[in-house]
């Protein structure tokens, strides 16, 4: 689906989570064009059903230590799923303390489910 067919309008009859942009790659530039894909869509995203701008880059080596903490901080403040992307088995230290980070957990899994927005 990939967001072509405007899943966020219709996403919630038929799943929990819906796919709203294209394929993410590793680098800063995809990671904010999927986010800007993704936070005009933020009605359609709550308890029940979540906007879905593709699973996380944060561990696959080409952005900063500091760029992959705003994508983990950016898919945790739209409420999307927090689906790893990396090779679990080689996560470096960095990695780790990013994707087990509680408090930006915590938002991600806020029980209002309200997706952040500019």
């Amino acid at each position: 689906e990939w967001g072509l067919d405007e899943p966020a309008s219709w996403g919630r009859q038929v799943a929990n989570s819906w796919r709203t942009t294209p394929d993410i790659a590793d680098s800063w530039l995809s990671m904010t064009s999927r986010a800007d894909l993704n936070e005009p869509l933020w009605e359609a995203a709550g308890p029940g059903g979540w906007n879905d701008p593709d699973m996380l880059e944060v561990g696959n080596g080409a952005m900063t230590f500091e760029e992959s903490k705003a994508h983990f901080s950016l898919w945790a403040l739209m409420k999307a799923p927090l689906l790893i992307g990396c090779d679990v088995r080689a996560l470096t230290a960095e990695t780790l303390e990013i994707l087990t980070n509680a408090e930006i957990i915590a938002v991600n899994q806020d029980p209002l489910g309200v997706q952040g927005r500019k």
